[in-house]
Parts: C-alpha cells; structure tokens; sequence
C-alpha cells in the first residue's frame, strides 16, 4: 500500500486524521481543467461515525488555482475553499439506504472500499468545486469588452420599421 491508500472503514473506526499538500501537477483530471500545474492545493481527512453508526470521512481542500475566464480568455484565480462529509457504505445497495435514511443533500454517500485512495478523494472534491464557467466578475481588459458591448446588432425589428415607412 502507498502512503496515500488507506481502509477508509478502518480509518472512520478510530478516528484517524491525515492531512497534506499535494500539487495540481499529481492530479491529472484537474491539471487539464487547470492553465498551469505550479499550484498546489492542502486537505485534511477526518474519520469518523455520523450519529446513525455509519463511517463517515470529513474532508477539507484549500487552494488556489488558474482557470481559463470564459469571457475575455485570460487567466483567473479560483480560490478553492472545500468541505465535505462523506458517508461510506459498503457496497450500492447500503448507499441508497443510508441516502434514504439521511435524507440530507449536503452529505454524499459513497461507497468505499479497504484500498482507498486519499488523492483520488482529493481531486474529485477540487473539481466539484470549480465553476461550470469561470468568468471574472469585471474582466481585466475592460477595453476589449466594452468595444464588443458597442457594437449594435441589427435588429429584425428594424426592417418592419423600414417597410412601414
């Protein structure tokens, strides 16, 4: 086992906690989402039981990554700020009991295994956390944006005004 593969059961039983710094470049899902892989991002792992009995994992991933704005094509800052409780079952059936039984939308239930890997865990939670689009709130080249925000399309309307004329 690597140092990174845990029995997630195992660790939930006595409460272990693991924390660390892993880089973008390591993740290679979220290094393509990514402009650069000089990023690194921190996580923290807490095991434990919810009040019903089950294992549960408390997850946290803090960071800073550049993302590509989809407005002006230039670089933008995501700040990472994560964190999630994970409810482990051991196999799909018991998942959809316990989601059932919950009832909570805010805690995912997965299914885990005894040879986990910790960064794995990682990545999926940093790429939950991006933005379906990144865009600045106000792009830094206002020029560029505000040369397209002057151009007036035509409108279909225009042509009925003509004819009524």
């Amino acid at each position: 086992m690597t140092a990174f593969a845990i029995d997630v059961f195992e660790f939930c039983r006595l409460g272990e906690r693991r924390e660390g710094e892993v880089s973008v470049a390591d993740l290679p899902r979220l290094v393509a989402e990514c402009i650069d892989a000089n990023a690194s991002l921190h996580w923290t792992l807490q095991g434990g039981t919810n009040s019903f009995g089950h294992p549960q994992l408390t997850m946290t991933v803090a960071g800073k990554v550049r993302l590509v704005c989809q407005r002006c094509m230039t670089a933008l800052e995501h700040e990472i700020a994560s964190e999630q409780v994970l409810v482990l079952a051991r196999d799909e059936e018991q998942a959809d009991e316990i989601e059932e039984l919950l009832d909570d939308e805010s805690i995912d239930v997965i299914v885990g295994a005894k040879s986990m890997n910790i960064l794995d865990l990682v990545e999926d939670e940093a790429l939950l956390s991006l933005p379906l689009s990144s865009r600045h709130e106000v792009c830094p080249d206002g020029a560029m944006q505000d040369a397209a925000g002057n151009v007036r399309k035509p409108s279909p309307f225009d042509v009925l005004k003509g004819l009524k004329q």
